[in-house]
């Protein structure tokens, strides 16, 4: 396995600017839902919430992705309203709480401008600006980075036979076109982050080969995010429930991490942390305490 050169990129937030590239990222989620795929059900009240936020910046995590709605293969869309009560007070106790980056993962452009207004750093879209017409708007008035995400389809029917002529570059060509959008739209370039969207619409043989070749999304000169964490083709690989998915997770994202991936999105920070210490070791060739 090659070691991919992995260009350097600043990221202005509300009271800071990160830097992307010199180490690997660590995206600890946080899911506030009763049905997400993996956790679903575990942290849907407060108080859970609030104590898994708070022990994942702890573990490590250097940006703190909080959703309020599942994205599982087969789930349905929830009012925004639902997905606000369980998100705001999280992002505003933690904003109170501790200096770190927070995204808000939504594709609906009231919960982005209403999460930001509570704290929230940065707006990771699944849908790459195409459900809400309005999120465009949200994200060049307000400046925030911006996730954009390839999926095929939507949610509740992406993963009904997904076909493609060449994954990769009808992937790159997805991206290129909603960056063009939101640039035309008055998002700054220089603030958009690219996701290939693994088990967003793809099968097993999909996944691999954008994890083998992730490399190739370098050409649109974008950090990169890698979301793999304990997806279902890790699963299938492997023959585990979710839970027990950490492991195959590790070893994607050193893949990952050696072919240039700039943040990789976990459950597991602590876990994580480690692996990422030693994929950058071997990444570098080196290692200095």
């Amino acid at each position: 396995m090659g070691v991919t050169d992995r260009k350097i990129y600043s990221l202005k937030l509300r009271d800071r600017v990160i830097e992307l590239g010199r180490r690997t990222l660590i995206m600890g989620i946080l899911n506030i839902t009763p049905d997400s795929f993996s956790d679903g059900g575990r942290f849907d009240d407060y108080d859970r919430a609030l104590a898994r936020g708070l022990e994942l910046i702890a573990e490590g995590a250097d940006i703190l992705d909080v959703g309020g709605e599942s994205t599982r293969p087969g789930s349905a869309p929830v009012p925004a309203e639902i997905e606000l009560e369980r998100v705001l007070p999280i992002i505003r106790e933690v904003r109170g709480k501790r200096d770190i980056p927070i995204s808000i993962d939504t594709a609906k452009a009231e919960v982005a401008q209403k999460a930001l207004e509570a704290g929230a750093d940065i707006i990771n879209d699944i849908s790459s600006l195409r459900f809400d017409p309005d999120m465009a708007r949200v994200a060049a008035e307000s400046g925030a980075p911006l996730i954009l995400m390839h999926m095929l389809g939507i949610p509740k029917t992406m993963q009904v036979n997904p076909v493609y002529q060449s994954v990769i570059s009808e992937i790159i060509g997805f991206l290129e076109e909603r960056m063009q959008y939101a640039v035309e739209n008055g998002v700054e370039r220089g603030q958009i982050i690219i996701d290939p969207g693994i088990g967003f619409g793809k099968t097993v043989t999909h996944n691999l080969k954008i994890i083998r070749d992730l490399d190739s999304f370098s050409c649109m000169d974008r950090p990169i995010l890698l979301a793999a964490s304990r997806k279902r083709f890790i699963g299938s690989i492997l023959g585990r429930p979710e839970i027990e998915r950490e492991l195959g997770t590790a070893v994607v994202n050193s893949f990952g991490i050696a072919a240039g991936a700039h943040m990789i999105r976990v459950h597991d920070v602590a876990f994580h942390r480690e692996a990422v210490r030693v994929a950058e070791a071997v990444r570098n060739g080196c290692f200095s305490a």
